[in-house]
């Protein structure tokens, strides 16, 4: 096992380890906003919806947050790492598939962040999408590695659509 390995998961155990109710019942909750990127697309929805002058940059946003979850579906079935599993410290949550990185929680989340932050104020949406990518170490489901390349790969792609 590497350095970074083991890092992983060392970090994965520590983070994993200090969930408990009701603490982990709320992130459970909030993290499942992000499935499917479902709040971000909510976000440009509603965006789109409400702030008419605007509306054809709330829908390119909400383009980059569904083309970042369809190429971080892409990654993940060509990378096929697994998702944690480690006996005494089991998922809090179910997900839908088995792969597990990058963190398409993480990538949608900073896509968004990156899409909408010339929207509405950056700051809270990079707090969200960094609280999203954290929940999902916390729930058991992803290793820090799985979120950084998440928010790396969300990042870059909405970089890339600016």
């Amino acid at each position: 096992m590497s350095d970074l390995a083991r890092a992983d998961l060392r970090l994965f155990t520590v983070v994993r380890s200090a969930a408990r109710p009701p603490v982990s019942d709320l992130v459970g909750r909030f993290s499942s906003l992000g499935e499917h990127a479902a709040l971000w697309l909510a976000m440009g929805a509603l965006g789109a919806l409400v702030d008419r002058p605007r509306r054809a940059r709330w829908r390119r946003g909400a383009l980059v947050v569904a083309a970042t979850y369809a190429a971080n579906t892409a990654v993940k079935a060509l990378v096929r790492r697994h998702r944690p599993v480690i006996e005494g410290l089991p998922a809090l949550v179910a997900t839908p598939t088995t792969l597990s990185f990058p963190s398409a929680h993480s990538s949608t989340s900073f896509a968004a962040a990156r899409a909408y932050g010339r929207l509405v104020p950056a700051a809270p949406l990079y707090a969200t999408a960094a609280a999203m990518a954290c929940s999902r170490v916390y729930l058991g489901v992803h290793y820090p590695t799985d979120v950084a390349g998440g928010a790396l790969l969300g990042l870059a792609i909405g970089s890339a659509a600016r």
